[in-house]
This record gives C-alpha cells, sequence and structure tokens, in this order.
C-alpha cells in the first residue's frame, strides 16, 4: 500500500481538511488539552510537524529511534508513515 504524504500534510492524518483522518474528528481537542499541564514536555511530530505531547506520544507507543535520534509521532498513522520510509522523514526532522 502506497501512502502519498503530500495529501496527508495538507488535509489527511490529524487535521489540515477538517475531514477526520486518522485522530477522529475535525476538532483536535487533545492537542490544547496537554498545554498547561506541568511536566508535560510538547514535541513536533516527525511526519506532520504538528506539537503532540512527548508523555502521551511515548504512554502510547507513537515513538521510534532511527540513527540515534529519537521521532515522536501524534497518530499511529504518522508513525507508519515513518516505518515506510525512516530516511524520507528523518531528513527532515
Amino acid at each position: 500500500m502506497s501512502h502519498d504524504h503530500e495529501a496527508q500534510v495538507h488535509g489527511g492524518c490529524c487535521g489540515g481538511g477538517g475531514g477526520g483522518g486518522c485522530c477522529g474528528g475535525g476538532h483536535h481537542g487533545h492537542h490544547e488539552d496537554h498545554i498547561g499541564v506541568t511536566g508535560n514536555e510538547m514535541v513536533t511530530c516527525a511526519v506532520k510537524g504538528t506539537t503532540t505531547s512527548k508523555s502521551q506520544a511515548e504512554a502510547s507507543g507513537l515513538v521510534r529511534d532511527f540513527q540515534g535520534e529519537r521521532y515522536h509521532f501524534c497518530c499511529a498513522h504518522c508513525a507508519e508513515l515513518f516505518d515506510a520510509d525512516p530516511d524520507a522523514y528523518s531528513a527532515v526532522a
């Protein structure tokens, strides 16, 4: 199965077009819920570039270690895209 990352950036996974995506509906209140929580470091999704909770990503298994670096993801679909071609996303992050 082939994934078009460009399509994801402009409206698929976790927002953009508001048409659902991998994380549910168009509104993503789960991101706002973590802001202001003591000790909850925010990180950038290595695929989408969106902000996500480091502790939530780690607790959900949405991290990958690749070539000595740790990459975090906002959702399982982004982690799958990274798994399919880590070189494409690690060069950007």
